[in-house]
């Protein structure tokens, strides 16, 4: 089949129990806290490290941090920017956001001021709640964007008392933690759980959000890499959570969810902080990917669902291989934001013994689309079946007012009530992308095999996925141009095995120049792009391929730097 409608019978491998569709009902995502909190007050919401908190103490800090950002200002509307890692306070302060009717921004705290400036002057952000490392970041491009608050958070105050007085201590360990946790803050800038310590809880008559309110802008660079904000709502947000319910069947109150993946991107977002808390889940929260870290929270707090990249899992499961680690609490991993290797999948399954579930989405589809039975008949290497409520199409990648034949190849087209509300600000970009009837065209060629698994056959757009973040070539290239010594360059991907692809800059050197090698591009880079951006191999080539019309041939690139030994 081609397409998955309303009317169209259920895939051979629909999985039992799982409902075709679900009810959204007309409500705010905030009433999903409320009503966890109310129904299960004291169990552990968060583990952070050691220090934990239940759900009835996460609602009363963000009645007390929805008043903080009251005071400041913020009202229904308003956006207020996160650049924060994985935190206690990351989540509490989300919710406090929603909680006023405001907008979440999400930003990656490892971003440089130029990214953090664009994407805060796009949104409009008039508060940023900031982790102390990234203060001076947002600082420096506070002049160019309309925020005018600042608010700090220092990671170590989320931490158990014990552990917080252990990084006062003269000792090399101590210095080191603190240095990872902390960072300088201006005198002036006022401190997140400061404010919150003395804040009065928001009055609960204070009338919040609505279902069709903006929830989220997360950004996201689509096909071109210019970052744009994707619009969800509330019931974007709450339709994905429901969903994920359906397609998990998971009782409210028994999950231990393991975050590992960042609250900033759309993945770790919904499985972390929508979808845990409408479960009820205990969500052990670790700041960053770390194997000895993990593995240290397993022995405290065994976990029983990880949603994670390809690339955590093998790590994981090798480290758990080499240390003889119990990882056998874990029933389910479920894997996205790139193809989950086969041997991944085997070595996960052989350490834990529970099963781990690929999936399929994107920023614009909250972001859960499709995915896999919660069975043994999951497909490593498929991307799934459709969500409930949601329907697919596969359709020619010249002309998507044309379903393809059964079985052939063609541009996948999903429609369901987790599908955004189109760009912010972007009426011409939401309109390429947003097809009458609510179809979303993802800009990937797919299969779909005669039991209804849908299988990726490639990828429309230039865009690299390396471990599970989105590289876009073009802003790699723009950089690089200004770089001394470099004339020309084109930026490709490459297999990296695990970690799905590789970014190589092939350059064309000026006559003469010198030093131009993999440290010197990395260090140039750094300056302006993520890490996980930066060049991890450059080749020099003597002239670039390009076509009659001066178009760069990526294709041919990639081939000579594949032909060209390492």
């Amino acid at each position: 089949m081609s397409s998955s409608t309303p009317d169209a019978p259920l895939p051979a491998a629909w999985p039992a129990g799982v409902p075709r569709d679900v009810d959204v009902p007309d409500e705010a995502l905030t009433a999903t806290l409320e009503r966890t909190a109310r129904e299960h007050p004291d169990r552990l919401a968060v583990d952070f490290l050691g220090r934990t908190t239940t759900w009835s103490q996460v609602a009363d800090q963000v009645a007390r941090g929805a008043g903080v950002l009251r005071d400041l200002g913020v009202g229904p509307g308003d956006r207020v920017a996160l650049v924060l890692p994985n935190c206690t306070t990351h989540l509490v302060a989300f919710w406090s956001v929603l909680r006023l009717g405001a907008v979440v921004v999400e930003h990656n705290p490892t971003y440089s001021a130029d990214e953090l400036a664009h994407q805060l002057a796009d949104s409009g952000a008039t508060v940023a709640v900031v982790w102390e490392q990234a203060v001076p970041r947002v600082l420096e491009a506070q002049d160019r964007t309309q925020v005018r608050h600042v608010v700090a958070v220092d990671l170590s105050a989320d931490l158990p008392p014990l552990a917080r007085f252990a990084l006062r201590l003269p000792v090399p360990t101590a210095r080191r933690t603190r240095a990872a946790m902390r960072g300088p803050v201006p005198a002036g800038v006022p401190h997140w759980h400061r404010l919150v310590a003395a804040a009065r809880p928001l009055d609960a008559s204070v009338p919040g959000p609505a279902a069709a309110d903006v929830a989220l802008l997360q950004y996201t660079g689509g096909t071109t890499g210019t970052p744009k904000g994707a619009v969800l709502t509330h019931r974007n947000l709450l339709a994905n959570a429901i969903q994920g319910q359906a397609w998990t069947q998971a009782d409210p109150g028994t999950e231990v969810v393991y975050a590992v993946l960042p609250f900033f991107h759309a993945f770790g977002l919904t499985l972390c902080l929508t979808y845990a808390t409408r479960i009820a889940a205990t969500l052990v929260v670790l700041p960053s990917f770390d194997p000895a870290r993990v593995l240290a929270a397993q022995k405290r707090r065994p976990g029983t669902f990880l949603p994670a990249v390809p690339p955590m899992l093998d790590r994981l499961a090798a480290a758990a291989e080499e240390s003889g680690a119990d990882l056998t609490s874990f029933r389910y991993a479920i894997s996205g934001a790139m193809a989950l290797p086969r041997a991944t999948a085997e070595r996960w399954e052989r350490v834990t013994g529970g099963l781990v579930i690929e999936g399929y989405g994107m920023t614009e589809t909250s972001p859960v689309a499709l995915g896999n039975p919660m069975t043994a008949d999951r497909r490593p290497g498929a991307l799934g079946l459709p969500f409930p409520s949601t329907h697919v199409r596969v359709v020619d990648q010249e002309d998507p007012t044309r379903e393809v034949a059964p079985g052939e190849r063609g541009e996948l087209l999903v429609r369901g009530p987790q599908v955004f509300a189109g760009y912010w600000n972007r009426p011409e970009e939401t309109a390429e992308q947003l097809l009458p009837g609510g179809w979303l065209r993802t800009g990937d060629v797919v299969q779909v095999e005669e039991d209804g698994f849908v299988v990726l056959v490639d990828r429309m757009k230039e865009m690299i996925i390396s471990g599970g973040f989105k590289v876009y070539p073009s802003q790699v290239e723009d950089h690089l141009r200004g770089m001394p010594g470099v004339r020309d360059v084109a930026v490709v991907g490459v297999p990296a095995g695990d970690l799905g692809e590789s970014v190589v800059a092939a350059v064309v050197l000026d006559e003469g120049a010198t030093g131009v090698d993999l440290a010197a591009v990395r260090a140039w880079c750094e300056t302006r792009l993520a890490r996980y951006a930066l060049p991890r191999r450059v080749v020099v080539l003597p002239d670039l391929p390009r076509s009659q019309v001066g178009k760069v041939l990526r294709r041919v690139v990639r081939e000579t730097v594949l032909a060209t030994p390492a």
